[in-house]
């Protein structure tokens, strides 16, 4: 898997927890795939994307776009 891959996974992921949360529990875990959706968001304006460090520091191989 590439950090690419990582990348897209984990914010995927984080977007169906959180809507599994605020089901569960309540809407204010909203406020968490608002944060993921604004990080995208940055991400794809700047080309910086924290998710994307930490991934590589863990030893995940770059992708394309994520070096």
């Amino acid at each position: 898997m590439t950090i690419d891959k990582a990348v897209l996974s984990f914010a995927g992921f984080m977007v169906l927890l959180s809507l599994v949360l605020t089901l569960a529990f309540s809407q204010w875990w909203l406020l968490l795939t608002a944060f993921v959706g604004l990080n995208l968001l940055q991400t794809g304006f700047t080309g910086f994307c924290p998710a994307a460090m930490i991934f590589k520091k863990l030893g995940v191989k770059p992708g394309a776009a994520f070096n």
